[in-house]
């Protein structure tokens, strides 16, 4: 299994921005693409769509090449060689697997959240594979902390928070999603102590850059017992 993030990168200027609607020529972007395409040889297939903050997820069968899909927040997969994608520059990447079996990888920002991604990603994978709750590991990876997301009462609400005092409140989105795990019957989560936000050194930010700023991309696959390097894990 494969599984992680990109960052910033040292690159001058954008950095290794793999933003597809973001401001940079589209041939920079894709080169940015192809570099990272390069890096995962064990894959025939890199699953890329463009997130809209909804709950949306998409099963993925086997397949080779690039394939992009519209509107879709989360992936679910059971076959090796397929790597699935999100893009991400704040919202959490909720990581969801069964170690040889079956993964998933979620985009959740709080619409999402509010929406019952993890819920929707939980069932598909025990739809697609046969696991059970108990079975599903979960990480919550690179995304803003609470310190720096400061939200209004609608988030709050639909994230199922207490609303206290005149706000602006503070809201940890790992938290409330490691929340709902447990709730959901997840016994492993663990969570990434990186802020996108406040480490923007090495990771994108939408909020601290007003806007401004590119996209990382978060990544899941299981490796083919055929794949040519044999050091991954």
């Amino acid at each position: 299994m494969v599984a992680g993030i990109t960052g910033r990168g040292s690159e001058a200027g954008r950095g290794f921005d793999l933003g597809l609607w973001s401001r940079e020529p589209v041939g920079e972007v894709m080169n940015r693409w192809l570099a990272f395409r390069r890096a995962m040889p064990e894959f025939s297939a890199i699953i890329l769509a463009n997130q809209v903050h909804g709950a949306e997820v998409r099963r993925v069968g086997p397949a080779e090449g690039w394939i992009q899909i519209q509107g879709v927040d989360g992936w679910v997969s059971t076959s090796p060689g397929v790597l699935v994608t999100i893009t991400v520059a704040d919202c959490v990447p909720v990581y969801l697997a069964v170690a040889h079996r079956a993964i998933a990888l979620l985009h959740a920002g709080w619409r999402g959240t509010a929406a019952g991604i993890l819920d929707r990603g939980v069932q598909a994978m025990i739809a697609a594979s046969g696991v059970t709750e108990g079975d599903i590991a979960m990480h919550c990876g690179v995304g803003i902390c609470g310190y720096c997301y400061e939200v209004g009462s609608e988030v709050m609400t639909g994230c199922g928070m207490a609303i206290e005092g005149s706000g602006p409140w503070h809201l940890d989105l790992r938290e409330v999603l490691i929340d709902q795990a447990r709730r959901l019957g997840l016994t492993v989560v663990s969570r990434s102590g990186w802020c996108s936000a406040h480490d923007r050194d090495s990771f994108y930010s939408h909020r601290a850059s007003r806007g401004q700023d590119g996209r990382m991309v978060a990544y899941l696959g299981l490796i083919s017992p055929l794949a040519s390097n044999p050091h991954r894990e």
